[in-house]
């Protein structure tokens, strides 16, 4: 698996519209349920600062997450939506506990 981990944060008159737009990438995501794919988003305490983390099975040629409408339309206008541009960082999972809520 490849894993990633993003970071940004919003400008404030734009975070909730971008919980919204993330909100429908998982509604999406519930629907179609792409194999080899797990992704978690987290908005954080001060409300305007977002965490991703994405796993693709390696054996992928892309992520799902493109293919999706949804996830199309959260990425469309992203940079105007943030006062700190996100950073993506590779990361290593080393341990998880109960971390599916499926």
């Amino acid at each position: 698996m490849s894993n990633l981990v993003v970071r940004y944060r919003t400008k404030a008159e734009h975070a909730d519209e971008n919980q919204e737009l993330v909100e429908a990438v998982f509604a999406e995501l519930s629907e179609r349920r792409p194999a080899g794919l797990r992704y978690m988003s987290l908005r954080l305490a001060d409300g305007l600062s977002f965490i991703h983390v994405v796993d693709v099975d390696d054996s992928l040629t892309a992520s799902p997450l493109s293919l999706l409408n949804a996830f199309n339309r959260f990425t469309a206008g992203f940079a105007g939506r943030c006062d700190e541009q996100p950073v993506a960082l590779d990361a290593t999972i080393v341990g998880s506990y109960r971390f599916d809520a499926d």
